[in-house]
């Protein structure tokens, strides 16, 4: 219970410390060049790379000891992300090609996605098992209350979900919202409230999502689940000091959401 007396003990280094301002407003550029220059299709491909790029940059910025050298990160993110994109708008088995995503962040070596993010195990298996049962929640609420079915088929589109997931949308959110600005935040603040910004922050983010459908009930519905998600995997982050038990709730969480389908 540690971690819930003192905020991380370690310097305070300002809140926009290691920021890649260079590289995000160069994506800033690109993303409105491609929305008043591209179709529809190929719009929301750069729009993707360059959201979740400049989440997994910034991380990656803000968590190095050698920032200078991560300024940059951004950029590349978003590159090997429309690699993976790009592939997923020409047929849904191409989303595998977001598999390149994690290998090219193992390749940078960072603290808190290495063996070490995965211990202890049994915390690892605690998230899991938090996302799985928040993602049963999930599915048995919306059956009963939005006439939703569990998807079954086609296996290559529910495939090309799972692999978007797992190598670009949770990694980018976890490291971000969680590694990078819940851990600044509650090296200054008590856990409530680093949590408070880390999850709030990450709710306006899938709430601004354009796959998700837009409708009061599910807006109502992301934002419980959502907060609930985010918040448990703080906690769990704060406890064991690694970002595995996380990643774990996470794709698990996201894994059985996919499952949904309208009746």
């Amino acid at each position: 219970m540690h971690a819930f007396d003192e905020p991380l003990p370690r310097r305070h280094p300002a809140w926009l410390a290691g920021t890649p301002v260079v590289a995000l407003a160069v994506l800033g550029a690109t993303g409105v060049l491609s929305w008043a220059m591209l179709s529809a299709p190929e719009a929301r491909v750069v729009g993707l790379a360059v959201a979740h790029g400049a989440l997994l940059g910034t991380a990656l910025a803000w968590t190095s000891k050698g920032a200078r050298r991560d300024q940059w990160a951004p950029l590349e993110a978003a590159i090997v992300l429309a690699f993976g994109a790009t592939a997923a708008h020409w047929h849904p088995a191409g989303a595998l090609a977001y598999l390149a995503v994690p290998l090219w962040l193992a390749s940078r070596r960072t603290e808190w996605l290495g063996g070490r993010a995965w211990q202890p195990p049994v915390a690892t298996i605690g998230g899991a098992l938090f996302g799985l049962l928040l993602g049963g929640h999930l599915l048995v609420n919306s059956g009963l209350t939005f006439g939703y079915r569990i998807r079954t088929e086609p296996l290559a589109e529910l495939i090309g979900w799972w692999a978007y997931d797992l190598a670009a949308n949770v990694l980018a959110a976890e490291s971000f919202f969680r590694a990078a600005l819940f851990a600044r935040a509650y090296r200054r603040w008590a856990f409530a409230p680093a949590v408070a910004l880390a999850t709030g922050a990450a709710v306006v983010r899938y709430l601004a999502d354009p796959l998700l459908p837009h409708s009061i009930g599910v807006a109502v519905g992301a934002v419980f689940y959502i907060a609930l998600l985010g918040a448990g995997n703080c906690w769990l982050l704060a406890r064991t000091g690694s970002l595995g038990p996380g990643l774990a709730a996470s794709a698990l969480f996201f894994g059985t959401y996919r499952l949904l389908a309208l009746r």
